[in-house]
């Protein structure tokens, strides 16, 4: 029997794996085996599982768990959970479970004269951490634990590190030493065992220069000297004290088996799928006897590659009996420059216990060297933050018995091509950040203020180092309320400021800035220009017409981001950016480039004001434009060469759209908001989007005033009437259609008083008052004809027949309705067309004559559905359900009863209730 504490908590029986259940259950077994052999009580073992959280049945759950648990391990001799008084007993040889054995090799080791032989036990003592204690387990009482262990491991490396020294193995604890020392800046004992590797090693400036760092922190940080032990190192140092030279036996002394890694991610939460794709990736490599197995994981800084990497390496770490070496290639480093392959090659050959004397010079023999001596050995190579291909390439083994693990903030295109299998590592899920935040806030924090946390999971946007930054300053400052955090985080301008700890590692805008670092100079210029953008995400000819660049330039300089992933890539013309990373950018240019960026913006705007203009027109092509002034520059246009590709380009860009008309309002650019206004209108009207189309028009009505044009602000009023015509709020509908009229008539303006003539008898048929309606509509007729207007002539003809059968003058109705069928298929306006079919359809229904109404009708509702007007397709689809009805056909009607209700759910209209109501009248009729 064998029992894990030190990593997942786990069972096995005679080499089989025991399924313990879920993670409160393995809760439980973990109090008993950290307590193993002692009785604990009821009241403990419940604080301990379930602390301030207890269920309403707590005692009867963890009975149920004590229960189960005893069948898992039935087959297990010498092994059993028994009931004592007040409490339960787990009765096992401490040597079955590694914590027990742990402690009991690093206990002995004091009774051992030999160091060689202390060596191994501490060695072996070691190699039972198969990552942080309980992995996944999360209680109060486990945390303090595994913070408590954390540090006895601690302790006994460092008793390792005075047996090994004392062994003369400095050569092989340098890397591990370089690389623990700046994770724990204040140790004295760890700071005199590097010095001492140090000054062996032949290194004696380092080793004194160490001192001086250490003594300058002590200094700033506690106000004290080093101890004396310190002291008396470094003087020894200084004076070249014999008794601080290697032992004899340095050269003949064992070397241990290299286990690099740093310690495993603490509270790593989620990336199951992750974990999962990367195994996948792996085991498929190792399929091929000649190949080594070659994984590079990529994304943006703080994304989480290097923890992945660890839990990976952690989770699988029996695979690699042979050892795991581990290098931080700074690549992206804030503080430090990257490391050369030739200094990452002599680590690894330090680690392996090669001595200085016999490394060869040069990097391709150093190489050679590396690869013979790991040759047939299954081991695991971390190459942790590679900068490039020509960094990894000389730190792979040639052996398919290893395994190699890349994390880069770059694609590696080149690893890639030479056989890797690389995966981008994308945010968290909601879920995923959710319960990051609930692991390090804890539980209760979480329940007090879950507004709080779901405000820092928006602008955190599933980013962990983000997320982390938050934990941590909630942490250190227990007592601060997290709404404060989230009023931090409010701001775009200043979230980056929020975003940091004051330390480089942990400070989000070092992180984005190391990457950018890295860049060609046009590659980060085109960075810096994307922060304008509004996202969710941009066009290629929206990058183009920005950065004032050839499309095919501007693609190449995209790759670049790219492949640094900084931007995605989601189709060949479309980009995205993270929110922070956006952030990021939008504060470089506006601080080092405010000239640049205003002329950029303007492009933008251009590029998006014109391309809309352009597929407006097609959508209405019988809608007056407007005039656009002339682009400065020369711009890049999205293609939208008909009808469907410009509405296909409105449904793409509608949110960047409205993104970029607040951008325009929030810059003071208020011609830019009028028209970009103005091109969203058929859209958003087709569309149903009738909010977005209440608050772009007030916002272009506001602007309007701001510049002093009443066309404008006329031409916004009407728009505003219609809108509120299509929500239903008709006095809002009436007020904007007044104003509009008083305008236009000061204005002279004939054909837009005829509009807003019509837009005023819709909103009276909404009110049902059709004698008022057709009053208007005539008025707008005459308007129109002394205009010349001949589309709004057919539009008024239509209305006319419509308002007629309403009256219940059918005959009139027909005929008004038949000539404007003919007036729009003259005009080529299938849109009025559309409402033509579908007001003669209506008259036919009321004159009784079911079959021609449902093939007009069918007739409205194969047009509408060509240009996708979802609203106008809920009403032809509610009147053919009320034909079908009359006519008796009852299914029918139910069915195009359904279809109407679901669009006009989704659209959120009004009507949508009555329509309901009328089709549960059909359910209840055919249930009886």
């Amino acid at each position: 029997m064998e029992f894990r504490l030190l990593g997942e908590v786990g069972a096995e029986i005679d080499g089989v794996w025991v399924d313990l259940g879920h993670a409160r259950q393995r809760s439980v077994l973990a109090v008993l085996l950290i307590e193993a052999n002692r009785v604990v009580h009821v009241d403990q073992l419940l604080d301990r599982v379930w602390a301030d959280h207890r269920p309403q049945r707590a005692v009867n759950s963890l009975y149920s768990y004590l229960s189960r648990l005893r069948s898992c391990l039935a087959g297990a001799e010498g092994v059993g959970i028994s009931r004592r008084s007040g409490g339960y007993l787990l009765t096992v040889d401490p040597a079955a479970v590694d914590l027990h054995r742990f402690r009991g090799l690093v206990a002995g080791t004091g009774a051992v004269n030999d160091d060689e032989a202390a060596l191994r036990r501490f060695d072996e003592a070691l190699g039972l951490w198969r990552g942080e204690p309980f992995a996944r387990l999360d209680t109060p009482w486990l945390n303090e634990t595994r913070e408590a262990l954390t540090r006895e491991r601690r302790a006994a490396e460092r008793d390792r590190t005075d047996v090994a020294l004392r062994l003369g193995l400095h050569a092989s604890l340098l890397p591990d030493l370089l690389r623990e020392a700046p994770a724990h800046p204040l140790d004295e004992r760890l700071a005199g065992q590097l010095m001492r590797a140090l000054y062996r090693c032949g290194r004696q400036a380092e080793a004194l220069d160490h001192y001086d760092r250490l003594r300058r922190v002590l200094a700033d940080e506690t106000g004290v000297d080093p101890g004396p032990d310190l002291q008396a190192l470094h003087l020894g140092i200084l004076n070249g004290e014999p008794a601080l030279a290697a032992p004899a036996a340095a050269t003949t002394a064992p070397h241990p088996t290299p286990r690099q890694l740093p310690a495993p991610p603490p509270l790593f939460t989620g990336r199951v799928r992750e974990l999962a794709t990367l195994s996948n990736l792996l085991e498929g490599q190792a399929g091929d006897a000649e190949a080594v197995a070659v994984a590079v994981i990529g994304g943006i800084g703080g994304i989480g590659k290097t923890w992945l990497a660890l839990r990976w390496a952690y989770d699988n770490l029996d695979r690699f009996p042979d050892g795991q070496l581990y290098v931080n290639l700074r690549g992206f480093d804030p503080s430090a420059d990257p490391v050369p392959p030739a200094v990452a090659l002599r680590g690894f050959l330090d680690a392996l216990a090669v001595a200085p004397r016999a490394i060869p010079t040069g990097l391709d023999a150093q190489a050679a060297l590396y690869r013979s001596l790991i040759a047939g050995r299954r081991m695991l190579i971390v190459l942790d933050n590679a900068q490039d291909t020509a960094q990894v390439v000389p730190l792979l083994p040639g052996s398919p018995t290893c395994t190699v693990l890349v994390t880069s903030r770059r694609r590696l295109g080149g690893l890639v091509a030479q056989g890797a299998q690389g995966f981008t590592l994308n945010v968290l899920t909601d879920d995923e950040a959710h319960h990051l935040l609930s692991r390090r806030f804890g539980a209760r924090r979480v329940a007090e203020e879950p507004d709080s946390v779901a405000a820092l999971l928006d602008r955190c946007r599933g980013l962990p180092l983000a997320l982390s930054i938050v934990a941590a300053r909630a942490a250190m400052q227990r007592d601060l309320p997290l709404r404060v955090l989230v009023e931090e985080l409010s701001e775009e301008a200043t979230r980056l400021d929020a975003l940091t700890t004051g330390e480089l590692t942990a400070d989000l805008r070092a992180v984005f800035a190391a990457s950018t670092r890295a860049l060609q100079p046009r590659a980060a210029g085109v960075f810096r220009l994307l922060g304008l953008t509004p996202g969710p995400d941009v066009s290629l000819g929206a990058v183009a017409s920005l950065n004032g660049l050839p499309a095919q330039q501007t693609r190449t300089l995209l790759h670049e981001l790219h492949e640094a992933h900084l931007v995605h890539q989601q189709t060949p013309t479309r980009y995205r950016l993270h929110d922070l990373v956006r952030l990021y950018a939008a504060e470089q240019v506006e601080r080092d480039l405010p000239e640049t960026g205003r002329a950029a913006l303007r492009r933008m705007l251009d590029h998006y004001l014109h391309t809309a203009h352009a597929a407006a027109c097609l959508l209405d092509p019988l809608r007056e434009p407007i005039t656009l002034p002339p682009a400065e520059h020369q711009l890049t246009l999205d293609p939208v060469a008909d009808q469907a590709k410009a509405l296909a380009w409105f449904h793409t860009e509608h949110a960047v759209l409205l993104s970029i008309l607040d951008r325009a309002v929030r810059d003071g650019l208020d011609a830019y908001v009028w028209r970009l206004a103005w091109t969203l209108e058929s859209y958003l009207d087709e569309q149903g989007h009738w909010r977005d189309w209440t608050t772009t028009q007030l916002a272009a009505l506001r602007a309007a005033r701001r510049l002093g044009d009443r066309r404008w602000q006329a031409c916004s009023h009407r728009s505003l009437g219609v809108a509120h015509t299509q929500l239903g709020e008709l006095d809002e509908a009436h007020r904007h259609h007044g104003t509009a009229l008083t305008l236009f008539e000061d204005l002279g303006d004939l054909v837009s008083q005829a509009h807003t003539h019509r837009g005023i008898g819709w909103v009276y048929n909404q009110q049902d008052r059709w004698s008022d309606a057709l009053h208007h509509n005539e008025l707008a007729l005459d308007l129109y004809r002394q205009a010349g207007h001949r589309p709004g002539q057919a539009r008024a003809v239509n209305n006319a027949g419509w308002l007629h059968a309403q009256l219940g003058d059918h005959h009139a109705a027909l005929a008004y309705c038949e000539r404007a069928v003919e007036l729009n298929q003259e005009l080529g306006d299938r849109h009025a067309e559309a409402g033509a079919w579908d007001s003669l359809g209506y008259t036919y229904h009321h004159l009784g004559r079911h079959a021609e109404a449902n093939a007009c009708y069918q007739r409205a509702l194969d047009l509408v559905r060509g240009f996708r007007d979802r609203y106008n397709e809920a009403e032809i689809l509610t009147h053919l359900g009320a034909s079908h009805r009359a006519a008796g056909e009852v299914d029918l009607a139910r069915d195009f009863l359904r279809q109407a209700v679901t669009i006009l759910r989704e659209l959120d209209h009004p009507h949508a209730d009555e329509v309901a109501g009328t089709l549960r009248e059909l359910d209840r009729a055919a249930a009886r």
